[in-house]
């Protein structure tokens, strides 16, 4: 794997369930390659988790894949620095309802590794990279504004 100019900044997996309904219109994926095209991110693993109606799952990663078999996702074959596991289809798998497939994108934010590196640099130590899922941060605000 190799690092932006020697630099590498923190890494987040998402999962993104889409049941059988899902409209699938194809939007999402543009933009995240916009992200990658940009340099705001790359993207380095993706896997994909299917959960059958029995309960069943099964996993496999971006090798291989066509569109007939991931959509527009197809764009990340090959795309596997080994972060993601057998564990993490598990736990994909857990989270999803049966008839809905998942990708998981493991991916570093590379607009953050120049700070990264000039806080190591400069004798500081990341000690973590936390996320505040989005719900989280809607329903504090609604709380703020209703207060108001």
């Amino acid at each position: 794997m190799e690092a932006h100019d020697g630099e590498l900044g923190p890494i987040d997996i998402v999962v993104i369930a889409y049941p059988a309904h899902a409209p699938m219109t194809g939007e999402a994926v543009p933009m995240l390659l916009d992200l990658v095209e940009r340099g705001i991110i790359r993207v380095l693993d993706a896997m994909f988790v299917v959960k059958n109606q029995d309960g069943t799952f099964s996993g496999f990663d971006a090798r291989d894949v066509g569109a007939h078999s991931v959509g527009d996702f197809a764009v990340f074959e090959g795309a596997s620095s080994g972060l993601l596991g057998d564990e993490d289809v598990e736990m994909a798998a857990e989270a999803i309802e049966p008839g809905t497939a998942a990708v998981l994108l493991v991916y570093e934010n590379r607009w953050a590794a120049p700070f990264v590196a000039a806080v190591i640099r400069n004798g500081g130590v990341p000690i973590a990279f936390e996320r505040i899922p989005t719900q989280d941060v809607i329903d504090a605000l609604d709380a703020v504004e209703a207060a108001v």
